[in-house]
């Protein structure tokens, strides 16, 4: 039996910054802009707009997949929603806790934020923070914060935004306000360098931004290739190293074995299970879907000891997943030809490097400067105490995160 899904259409009134809910619509005097919110699953050809054949296959398949099937440590349902032409992922949670920092804001400022707070290596710092930071876990979960549709959430320690602009946000958040009315509406990777325009919007329809991290973005990649003695330094390992770079090749099931497993034992063993565990299905989806461009440095029996998948939206590119064999000697430069890989792919393509976060020495000794991302939470439909609570939050990591992370260069 196929389950409902909801189609709620939206019309801004030019004449005041009101919205006038009849039933499942916005009425209003000039021209209607839709909002259909859909399960992908279940979807006719009529639901999905024409062109954009990637983002489309990257939602069905994660559908039809299953959330967790691909990403071992996400519990979300997955839906879609288009406005006009323009598709976007969507994630809904209902509170549950524990999972990827991607799908829940609890795990991205809280838990990250203990981990990080005890690898930080300053025991005062630690007795100082750790009993506020547990206040405020207490006080965000109190409001409900893991209770979150997430729009444009492709589950990727990036979300990419593209050329959108934001002009049709409040329409959009309007139609999940009142078919979530008692979620919290999110949307992640926001800054001034990837996406000013949609910042902007996110600002002028009154949502909260919550600082998130330093990213490290570059604006000419090739540039930087033929000038910073690092890249070429990496240069010069890749070529001694012996192995052999592929570029847009096929994978076959030992190949994407071998690409989860080098990501699992980077990102996962090394850093933190709060990063999304992206399964070998993961891979040969997001590789099939076209969404991910995977380039493998092989040694000479073949076995993949290095990657880099980027993934290209607009003129900006990113890197969702990359892996190294760590067992390997750090002589070898691993990491180093991994993260060469990325520049690269970007020089190739002619397009701004989005370096995420972390690294920042390493980054900044290879051409990139640091922006301060946000997550942009909208809470103005939920009740006074949840907004206060997460609004205090927000300030107080404005007061204190951010510089942190400018004077630590993190």
């Amino acid at each position: 039996m196929s389950r409902p899904f909801a189609v709620l259409s939206a019309r801004r009134n030019s004449s005041c910054n009101n919205w006038v809910l009849r039933g499942s619509f916005c009425r209003c005097s000039d021209r209607q802009m839709a909002v259909h919110i859909f399960d992908p699953v279940y979807a006719t050809p009529a639901d999905w707009p024409e062109g954009d054949e990637i983002t489309q296959r990257y939602i069905a398949t994660m559908g039809e997949v299953g959330v967790t099937a691909l990403i071992g440590n996400v519990r979300a349902q997955w839906m879609a929603v288009r406005s006009g032409n323009r598709l976007f992922p969507v994630t809904i949670n209902n509170g549950e806790t524990g999972d990827s920092y991607v799908s829940l804001p609890h795990s991205a400022y809280i838990l990250y934020g203990r981990e990080e707070l005890g690898l930080a290596g300053s025991p005062l710092l630690t007795r100082l923070l750790s009993p506020v930071m547990a206040f405020a876990g207490v006080a965000l979960r109190g409001a409900g914060i893991n209770r979150v549709v997430q729009l444009d959430n492709w589950l990727l320690s990036t979300c990419l935004h593209g050329d959108w602009q934001g002009t049709d946000l409040p329409t959009i958040r309007t139609a999940l306000c009142q078919r979530y009315p008692r979620h919290v509406i999110g949307l992640r990777s926001l800054d001034s360098w990837s996406c000013p325009g949609l910042l902007a919007a996110v600002r002028g329809d009154g949502w909260t931004l919550l600082p998130s991290r330093q990213i490290w973005v570059t604006d000419d990649p090739a540039a930087q290739l033929a000038q910073r003695h690092n890249l070429k330094e990496d240069a010069r390992i890749l070529r001694r190293s012996g192995l052999t770079v592929e570029t847009g090749a096929s994978l076959d099931d030992r190949d994407a074995r071998r690409i989860a497993s080098l990501y699992e034992q980077l990102y996962l063993a090394k850093h933190s299970r709060l990063n999304p565990w992206f399964t070998a299905a993961f891979v040969q989806m997001s590789h099939h879907s076209g969404l991910i461009a995977y380039h493998l440095a092989r040694d000479a029996d073949g076995c993949i000891q290095a990657f880099a998948g980027t993934m290209a939206r607009g003129d900006m590119l990113t890197c969702p997943i990359l892996g190294y064999a760590t067992d390997r000697p750090r002589r070898e430069g691993l990491y180093r030809i991994a993260a060469l890989l990325i520049t690269q792919a970007a020089a190739r393509q002619d397009v701004r490097l989005h370096g995420s976060a972390g690294a920042g020495t390493f980054k900044r000794g290879r051409g990139a400067t640091g922006i301060i991302e946000y997550c942009a939470l909208y809470t103005r439909h939920l009740g006074a105490v949840q907004h206060a609570a997460i609004a205090t939050f927000a300030r107080g990591l404005d007061r204190w995160l951010v510089p942190q992370l400018t004077a630590r260069g993190l």
